[in-house]
């Protein structure tokens, strides 16, 4: 008897843990499957409104070195958003793909759409003034016109240089 422990129990004790956590295993599923009588009833879920998001200040080191003139905070309050920026696209006139820019995403776009852009030739119109004016008005996405290149892009989509396009920022 002595032999046969030391020859397999090793073994014995492994099989006997195994059978242990199937027995729990199951016992849990099927104690699962039985409606609790006691049980208080499922509220559904309320919607709540996420955090505000709370933007800080991103210190220099991480800042693109492409130096960007401040705009004076009284100047974007009253800032309107250009009428090159706004002009309204008539009938005939179909609204350009604005996802093609790279770093515009579905959000994006629907921002700008908001705001009335939705032609390439409009992007490629601004000015540094429409550009901090339109830059003021993307919340989350503040900077990033700047940042991208929003307007050169625009140039070469609007020109229909897609060649240019690629050889600058990449396949579109």
């Amino acid at each position: 008897m002595n032999d046969f422990l030391t020859t397999y129990g090793l073994w014995l004790v492994i099989a006997l843990l195994v059978l242990i956590a199937v027995v729990y295993l199951l016992s849990r599923k099927s104690g699962s499957d039985a409606p609790a009588a006691s049980a208080p009833p499922i509220e559904p879920v309320r919607e709540v409104a996420p955090p505000p998001v709370v933007v800080t200040a991103v210190p220099p080191a991480v800042v693109d070195p492409m130096p960007v003139t401040p705009v004076p905070e009284a100047v974007i309050a009253d800032a309107v958003v250009p009428s090159a920026a706004t002009a309204p696209v008539t009938a005939g006139e179909a609204s350009d793909n604005l996802i093609q820019l790279k770093g515009v995403g579905p959000k994006l776009v629907t921002l700008l759409n908001e705001l009335g852009v939705t032609r390439f030739g409009q992007i490629a119109a601004w000015t540094d003034a429409d550009l901090a004016a339109v830059d003021a008005r993307l919340g989350n996405f503040k900077g990033r016109p700047v940042r991208d290149h929003w307007v050169d892009q625009a140039k070469y989509l609007a020109a229909g240089d897609v060649a240019g396009f690629e050889a600058k920022y990449g396949k579109l």
